[in-house]
């Protein structure tokens, strides 16, 4: 198989299993949230989970993307508490890639949920193509 090149905010499908518990499992669509250099030159990745069962954030770890602007099925929303290395291989088609402005809510939602800012801080507002 070619390598293939993963940016940060590109939108993949992933198979997630096995899981435990509450972690996000089989294949599903996930965003590359680890940096270019890491992307290029680590054998995994880091991720986050997307969920087209919730369709409207309900946490300030949720970051909602909407289907007709990023090209997935259903609108969905990025869980920024359910994040994970994975290596590579679990990877497969790339779905698209998400604009900037969405790429800040990401990185708002991933600073709360691993306590660099508390949840009380601001979120950016969502850009107007995005839900």
């Amino acid at each position: 198989m070619a390598k293939i090149e993963i940016k940060r905010g590109d939108i993949f499908y992933a198979d997630l299993s096995p899981v435990i518990g509450s972690e996000q499992g089989g294949m599903r669509p996930v965003v590359i949230i680890q940096n270019d250099i890491g992307n290029h030159y680590s054998p995994t990745v880091i991720v986050a989970a997307i969920t087209a069962r919730i369709q409207k954030p309900k946490m300030p770890t949720h970051v909602p993307i909407n289907s007709e602007y990023v090209g997935i099925e259903k609108d969905s929303v990025i869980l920024l508490e359910q994040v994970r290395t994975i290596d590579k291989q679990r990877l497969r088609d790339r779905v698209t890639h998400l604009e900037d402005s969405t790429m800040k809510r990401v990185d708002h939602a991933l600073q709360v949920s691993i306590g660099l800012l508390s949840q009380t801080t601001k979120t950016p507002a969502p850009a107007s193509s995005t839900y």
